[in-house]
């Protein structure tokens, strides 16, 4: 029931044509309304134009407000999204179809900032809305879109009717450099590249002048089962923008970065999915530092997707439905999320263990196409990472492992009787060429800054130690009796 009325809430959407819907509960009705009619022009005009402080109110003070920070140089310049993602309900809040302001407002706008914000260093810091680059885009026909009940105008593909000529967007982002005060004009919001590829001038414009080094767009997975249920566009789309991005930053002259988005554990994800993610992403040398792990919000697809583990995109019956898998165990959330953090040294046990029950054996170990390495590198010492000398394979304790996490319980007592503290210095590191003791053979060479020693050495010389403190402790690898280092405590 509920995923079939998730459905038909999103049918309803359409201001023009869209029903109102009642549920009866026990003796009760609940009644929804019809979507609003989207504001025109003028008055969009009207409520940006009122006369706003633009400054938090007086009763916080001089408190810091990050969310201040974050919009007091920014301009909203629409209200609206058609993309219709399953995980997102800004079409329910804001309608489908996009409201715009005029070119002249915003600039006004522009110039409030200037003379009203506190601080203000000439930088805009965006100029968008729910998405960046939708302005004055819609339905070339108005027959249809009062009468359309798509639930996006971009999945599974762009409609053929959906105006998608960026000029007016690129006319306000080139006004918008020539207001007087303003140095710099950045694009903040997510960038629907699925629609920028459809204007190279666009692209080109963005790229040339209101990139400031990274660009953020949410292609949010790379695998089609997921992207289908979170509506939308496939992976050719990014690499088709990627492409545009690269060429249009090489041109400008700068060097400059696209930070994708992902999505963990989001309804119809599986773990095979997201360690295909994983792959992608260490095959591109991504690293995600934050990640979005899906949790259900209200009036979203992906919500009712979650809790009846049903496709609402699709037609429900009640013996006839598309089942969906989710991942709402705790463990299995927390996989989804760390294999998106797979060169976290803190989740390599985790994706081990889910790579062994998976059959992914393969994908653990230090060759390039693995995923994870075999040992947690932060366990090892050195000769363990470079698998050379006796120890290489153990772990053991010396005096210059004193630092080293784990070997606090090896090294208790180890000094509790008086040794030569002098003699101490030359115990070995588990480098090859150290004696059983591990310390390094005396007639060794250690290079060409010579060896370590405690005595004194003739100026330039990098053979044998010189001095009679320099001679490491034992004989010939036996450990001494008595006035030597003892020996440490292996378990």
């Amino acid at each position: 029931m509920y995923a079939h009325s998730s459905r038909i809430l999103h049918l309803e959407t359409n201001p023009y044509s869209g029903r109102a819907l009642i549920q009866r509960h026990g003796n009760r009705e609940l009644w929804v309304n019809q979507a609003p009619i989207p504001l025109s022009t003028e008055e969009m005009d009207y409520v940006f134009g009122l006369p706003y402080a633009r400054v938090p109110h007086p009763m916080y003070g001089k408190a810091k407000i990050p969310a201040y920070d974050m919009i007091k140089t920014s301009v909203n310049i629409m209200r609206g999204c058609f993309g219709g993602c399953s995980f997102c309900s800004i079409t329910e809040h804001e309608g489908r179809i996009i409201q715009n302001r005029s070119k002249e407002s915003i600039l006004n706008e522009l110039e409030e900032i200037r003379d009203k914000v506190p601080g203000f260093t000439g930088t805009i810091s965006d100029l968008g809305g729910p998405t960046a680059n939708m302005y004055r885009l819609g339905c070339n026909d108005p027959k249809a879109e009062a009468n359309c009940r798509r639930p996006s105008c971009v999945f599974p593909g762009i409609c053929n009717k959906l105006n998608t000529d960026h000029k007016h967007t690129i006319d306000l982002y080139r006004e918008a450099r020539k207001v007087k005060g303003i140095k710099k004009v950045m694009i903040a919001s997510g960038v629907r590249y699925d629609l920028a590829i459809e204007s190279p001038e666009y692209v080109r414009e963005l790229v040339t002048h209101h990139v400031g080094g990274y660009l953020k767009i949410a292609p949010e997975h790379t695998e089609k089962g997921p992207l289908d249920l979170m509506m939308k566009p496939g992976m050719g789309t990014y690499d088709r923008f990627k492409e545009m991005f690269e060429k249009y930053s090489e041109e400008a002259g700068k060097k400059q970065y696209l930070i994708p988005y992902f999505i963990s554990a989001h309804p119809g994800t599986e773990d095979e999915d997201m360690l295909n993610l994983a792959l992608w992403l260490k095959k591109n040398n991504f690293e995600c530092d934050q990640v979005q792990n899906f949790y259900p919000s209200p009036m979203c697809n992906a919500t009712s997707m979650y809790y009846s583990e049903t496709n609402p995109l699709k037609r429900v019956k009640y013996k006839r439905r598309e089942e969906v898998p989710v991942a709402k165990g705790e463990r299995q959330r927390r996989l989804h999320k760390a294999l998106l953090r797979y060169h976290d040294p803190d989740n390599w046990k985790m994706i081990r263990e889910a790579l062994i029950n998976m059959g992914k054996k393969h994908l653990i170990g230090d060759k390039p196409h693995c995923l994870v390495p075999e040992e947690d590198i932060d366990s090892q010492t050195p000769a363990q990472r470079r698998k050379s000398g006796r120890h290489g394979a153990n772990r053991f304790a010396t005096k210059h492992t004193k630092g080293q996490p784990g070997f606090g319980a090896l090294r208790q007592g180890g000094n509790k009787q008086g040794g030569n503290k002098q003699g101490s210095k030359h115990q070995g590191d588990g480098k090859p060429g150290a004696n059983k003791n591990g310390a390094r053979k005396p007639n060794q060479s250690s290079g060409s800054q010579g060896q370590k020693t405690q005595g004194n050495r003739s100026q330039g010389q990098t053979g044998r130690p010189q001095g009679n403190n320099s001679r490491p402790q034992g004989n010939n690898g036996k450990t001494q009796s008595q006035g030597g280092n003892r020996k440490p405590k292996r378990r």
